[in-house]
């Protein structure tokens, strides 16, 4: 596909999108979970449950680091048609199918098998944080105006049961980003484990306060069928029940870990997008606007193609509208040294994490420790020695 646009002076530019079909390469973590299903099947070797968790943790982090980065931008001429084009939205809507495939698929393997428990907590890893990638393409859609993609996007959210998220990301975060108001902008100094302990809550509680504001200003009541958080719990519900009357009460505990690593694979991905990054506070009270430089980024060209560009984080929060295809790439914002997935693995450990990123976040600061988003440096429960000064 050819895209074409005219420069201010007239002059006519040609453009071909190199990625065009390489983005099916997103609909490839949703399958890996169906082929360790497979080979369990045919062989009946439960080392073949571990493929989920290795291709996620294993296996992308390290593409990324062999293949490295795209920093290509399309040109700015040729933009406008890129997002016209109906092929990539559809693409996007394609990926909603697959997390609820997935999700019911791993229900009934759980529901059907006599598996060792470390196959449980490996699948559940795995799947669980594959599975909330539904959260990637609800983002997406979550961010269209129209009606069928908000739809679509609900469906997604809802794969891992997280109704709140396109009332809370939309109203809530882009607004608050990178400030210390903000539940979902990790502070510097704050393990991942601190923080899910203040995200997972408060974007809940954010969530539903805006939504109800939303209904009461149009004269609705909160508890009502109108409330698209009550409306996407509801359908997690009734998927649930129905799955449960399937294979019986014991699979129930699976469905609860499976949306939990949902909502936590979302919480490492706020964790690693905004760490220790501060708007600037302006005499009138107000904070600066958001630019690029309050997200770090990352163009690890594998993990980018199979999440939508959502590691394009900077042009995104910039730019919210901007649709996947063309979100860009800017020289002087903080970049991660490795996609989402390697960077998740890295916040697991937070010893690690802080060695890695701390310095980065500093220099990001100028070396001065007052312009971060930080915790409370008299805390006793630790964190990053360099919070502790």
């Amino acid at each position: 596909m050819i895209f074409t646009g005219t420069t201010a002076a007239g002059e006519t530019i040609t453009y071909r999108d190199g990625k065009r079909y390489l983005w099916f390469l997103s609909f490839i973590p949703p399958l890996v979970p169906l082929l360790s299903y497979w080979l369990y099947l045919r062989t009946q070797n439960p080392v073949v449950t571990l493929i989920p968790f290795v291709f996620i943790f294993g296996l992308i982090p390290l593409l990324d680091a062999i293949i490295g980065e795209d920093t290509h931008n399309p040109p700015a001429e040729v933009v406008a048609a890129m997002e016209a084009d109906p092929y990539y939205l559809r693409l996007a809507r394609i990926n909603v199918v697959f997390p609820w495939v997935n999700y019911i698929a791993l229900i009934a393997f759980f529901g059907t098998q006599d598996l060792p428990w470390w196959s449980y907590v490996a699948l559940l890893l795995g799947v669980g944080t594959i599975d909330g990638g539904a959260l990637l393409v609800g983002h997406e859609l979550g961010h269209k105006s129209d009606r069928l993609n908000i739809f679509f996007g609900l469906l997604a959210n809802n794969a891992v049961g997280y109704a709140h998220f396109r009332v809370e990301h939309n109203r809530g975060h882009h607004t608050w980003v990178a400030t210390p108001e903000d539940p979902a902008s990790a502070r510097f100094g704050e393990s991942i484990y601190v923080f899910a302990s203040r995200e997972l809550p408060g974007a809940l509680k954010r969530g539903w306060r805006n939504e109800a504001e939303r209904l009461t200003k149009r004269g609705e009541r909160v508890w009502s069928i109108h409330n698209e958080i009550l409306q996407g719990f509801a359908l997690t519900l009734v998927v649930a029940a129905a799955l449960i009357a399937l294979f019986g009460w014991k699979v129930a505990p699976f469905i609860v870990a499976h949306h939990f690593l949902g909502w936590y694979a979302l919480t490492q991905a706020n964790y690693v997008e905004h760490y220790g990054l501060l708007r600037k506070k302006l005499p009138n009270g107000r904070y600066e606007p958001v630019e690029p430089r309050h997200s770090w980024n990352t163009n690890h060209i594998v993990s980018n193609l199979m999440t939508l560009h959502l590691q394009r984080h900077s042009d995104h929060h910039a730019n919210p509208m901007r649709p996947y295809q063309s979100l860009r790439d800017f020289d002087d914002i903080p970049r991660l040294p490795n996609g989402y997935t390697g960077m998740f693995g890295l916040a697991a450990i937070p010893p690690l994490w802080f060695r890695v990123m701390d310095p980065k976040t500093l220099a990001w600061a100028g070396g001065d420790i007052s312009k971060l988003n930080r915790r409370n440096v008299a805390s006793p429960n630790g964190g990053s020695a360099m919070t502790r000064v």
